[in-house]
């Protein structure tokens, strides 16, 4: 109630207060919630260790958000020290009680090999399973692995939808990733101005891909109509935003107006 301000002023200290006396008795909902309280530094001094302390004793009591959020803990080595073997352990006991962040998480570690034998068959499961319950990051994941062909067959058409799904809940990489698909006409008909529209939305989230992306149509003019000024200062977003390709692009375009 005093953390969200319902009922009562917003009061984080007072909200603290109340989950410590639940948490020392032993209330694995309290624990998480003072650790959550610590991590924030939200009514107190913020101390990575301490949080990190309830979470575990949350976590030993089965409470499937605090393991993963101790598996996060040790992957980042916040109030830790970083071990991905426990990290990955961590996410194994919160994702076999189907929690679908913890489910991500355990299949990135697979994908990357971080903490366990690297088996991309092993994350795209994993992936699949967060991706059911509607995580944007994994329907994303899971796009790439058909992509790619990692763990499994390379199917162009699951991809495109899986960055769809994951798109339409407003997920900057899979916008991108779908802009692509529809530019190319992998898994879906080619479309130009689907692809616009995609790389648009990735663009206004600062994906500089997208941006690059952009650029590339206006200045050719597909699926829009051809405005250089547009592509220009599409290519320009983008290589300030580090996008090596752009910059190129630009200082190419910059010799050939000095030229004429």
């Amino acid at each position: 109630m005093y953390e969200k301000g319902q009922g009562v002023p917003q009061d984080y200290s007072e909200a603290l207060q109340w989950y410590l006396k639940a948490a020392e008795q032993g209330l694995a909902k309290a624990q998480y919630n003072a650790g959550v309280a610590c991590q924030k530094g939200q009514g107190v001094e913020q101390n990575y260790a301490v949080a990190t302390n309830w979470f575990r004793k949350a976590a030993e009591q089965g409470f499937a958000e605090a393991q993963n959020k101790l598996g996060l803990m040790y992957y980042s080595g916040q109030g830790v020290g970083q071990n991905y073997a426990e990290a990955a352990g961590w996410f194994r006991k919160a994702a076999e009680q189907s929690h679908a962040w913890a489910q991500n998480n355990l299949g990135a570690m697979y994908l990357t090999g971080q903490g366990v034998g690297q088996d991309h068959a092993e994350a795209a499961g994993w992936f699949r399973k967060a991706a059911m319950k509607g995580i944007a990051l994994a329907q994303n994941n899971l796009g790439l692995m058909y992509y790619s062909g990692q763990g499994g067959k390379q199917d162009y058409a699951e991809a495109a939808s899986w960055f769809r799904k994951s798109a339409t809940q407003g997920f900057s990489w899979a916008q991108n990733n779908l802009g692509v698909m529809c530019e190319k006409g992998l898994g879906v008909s080619q479309d130009y101005a689907e692809a616009l529209r995609w790389y648009r939305k990735a663009a206004a989230q600062d994906i500089s891909e997208a941006q690059y992306s952009l650029g590339v149509l206006y200045e050719n003019g597909r699926g829009v109509t051809q405005d250089r000024q547009q592509a220009k200062e599409w290519f320009s977003k983008a290589c300030n935003n580090g996008f090596k390709p752009a910059c190129d692009h630009t200082a190419v375009t910059a010799r050939k107006e000095t030229e004429h």
